[in-house]
């Protein structure tokens, strides 16, 4: 019986009946990594290793982990000990990390088994997977059309089959917006939720790990997991962790779900619209009520977040310079050389762009005016949300503003074409606020995402509005066609 395109929690109906064992599992999930590695959506595997691990692991033992046994695969921005982590970066290109992320940790602790490390945008930094180092990842979907970005690579994997679920990470939309291009679900949590030690920082502030994976009912079982206080991370909660899985079925009656109305659907495709008006019906026949509410500075969030962003990254990216680890120049005159030259050969255009950016930001006499005046109406959108998750419980929006498209088609010759793919993810990064993109519908045969905003710390309501409307609807059970890739 084939694993391909199955969720965690049918696999782990299939590991407790004994039709499978976890070696078998693993084995297949490489199988099925190398069969399709025209997706490019892996940049390190670790097959000895996990093989190794899924043989030791003896079932019989009392164990309630749902995930003990199951293959993932890690975003590559994750450290994991001994085994390469490259942020899809030349200048990381031969790092090999003393430690492991403490969200990597927790699931392996629970008994997931890390095949391999996903492919993604150079640190995280784009909106289309093209631009890592080691070269496009495809989309499961259809060959030579992105699988968004940044955390591109793990989206593609969980698409194929090749593992139920993988990390991802989202700073403004880099789960859910490649979620959406492949037809899967991904989780943003709140800020904090997560620990974020161990992940390779882009932006401090905004960064938050999450699961990417087939239903809303995965996601919540990585969530569980997942979660949690780090004292080696001081922005990480120190709050209960609620059990994710006990609410998924709850009735959504009576639910109101505000609908912004400063995001003018009708610049978008006309099929992406009707989409939209579908999923409404959906859940106004679950007894769902729609509200319009008004968020007045969210028009201002993806220029806020270009401000915000690069000027965290350009301060994070200062300590790869050639001399501790990572690639290093050759043929140097002196110390300044060295960083010049390190840092030129080692980083991709998109990254250097949002350095200098990041640079000049933060530069005397441009503080003021750009990256302080970028917080004070990051603080505006954030007390939008606060008064509108007042009179509602969910905001519903696209997730993003197309379907998929093909390589080079974006943001060639202007970035902001690029950027502009996140106008509707970026908003809740710069709150802090948990968002969820769901699959309901394809148009031109590509999927198109659903993206569900909620209140700070509530996954729990956001899960379960996700998962009635998968269990009221098939989008989520469809499978690409992967005869391209073979």
């Amino acid at each position: 019986m084939s694993i391909q395109f199955k969720s965690i929690t049918q696999l782990r109906a299939m590991l407790d009946e004994k039709l499978i064992s976890p070696l078998e599992l693993t084995q297949e999930s490489h199988q099925l990594a190398k069969k399709f590695k025209d997706l490019n959506c892996f940049v390190t595997m670790n097959e000895d290793f996990s093989n190794k691990k899924a043989g030791a692991i003896d079932l019989k033992k009392e164990n309630n982990s749902l995930l003990l046994g199951i293959p993932l695969a890690q975003k590559d921005l994750f450290c994991t000990e001994g085994l390469r982590t490259t942020c899809s970066s030349k200048i990381l290109s031969n790092f090999f990390p003393p430690y492991t992320a403490t969200a990597v940790r927790k699931l392996e602790d629970a008994g997931s088994i890390t095949i391999g490390k996903t492919n993604m945008d150079e640190f995280a930094m784009g909106s289309s997977n093209e631009t890592s180092f080691f070269g496009n990842v495809h989309n499961p979907w259809r060959k030579g059309y992105v699988p968004g970005g940044s955390s591109g690579g793990s989206a593609a994997a969980v698409a194929a089959g090749i593992v139920p679920a993988a990390t991802g990470t989202d700073t403004g939309g880099s789960i859910r917006q490649p979620a959406a291009h492949c037809g899967i679900t991904g989780l943003k949590p709140t800020y904090g939720r997560i620990s974020r030690w161990g992940m390779i920082a882009f932006a401090s502030s905004l960064d938050q790990a999450g699961p990417l994976a087939r239903t809303a009912e995965d996601c919540a079982i990585l969530l569980n997991t997942m979660s949690g206080h780090d004292l080696k991370d001081t922005t990480s909660l120190n709050i209960e962790v609620p059990d994710f899985l006990s609410k998924l079925n709850e009735p959504i009656k009576g639910l109101k779900i505000g609908i912004i109305k400063e995001f003018d659907l009708s610049d978008l495709d006309e099929e992406v619209q009707a989409r939209f008006e579908e999923s409404k019906k959906v859940y106004e026949k679950l007894g769902a009520k729609f509200v319009d509410v008004s968020l007045p500075n969210i028009s201002a969030s993806v220029p806020t977040y270009y401000s915000i962003a690069p000027a965290e990254c350009s301060s994070n990216l200062s300590r790869f310079d050639g001399v501790r680890f990572g690639h290093r120049a050759q043929d140097t005159d002196d110390l300044n050389d060295l960083y010049i030259k390190s840092r030129s050969e080692g980083f991709g255009d998109e990254v250097k762009r949002r350095i200098l950016i990041g640079t000049y930001a933060l530069s005397a006499g441009y503080y003021d005016a750009y990256y302080k005046k970028a917080q004070q109406v990051r603080r505006l959108i954030k007390n939008d949300f606060d008064h509108v998750f007042e009179s509602v419980d969910i905001l519903m929006t696209p997730t993003s503003p197309s379907t998929a498209f093909k390589f080079g088609s974006k943001g060639t010759q202007n970035p902001v074409e690029l950027y502009l793919e996140d106008l509707f993810t970026i908003s809740s990064n710069l709150a802090g606020l948990p968002a969820i993109s769901i699959p309901h519908g394809q148009v031109n045969s590509l999927p198109v995402g659903l993206q569900l905003i909620g209140n700070f710390l509530r996954e729990d309501q956001l899960l379960n509005v996700a998962h009635i409307f998968q269990q009221n609807t098939e989008f989520h059970l469809a499978k690409p066609n992967m005869e391209n890739f073979k």
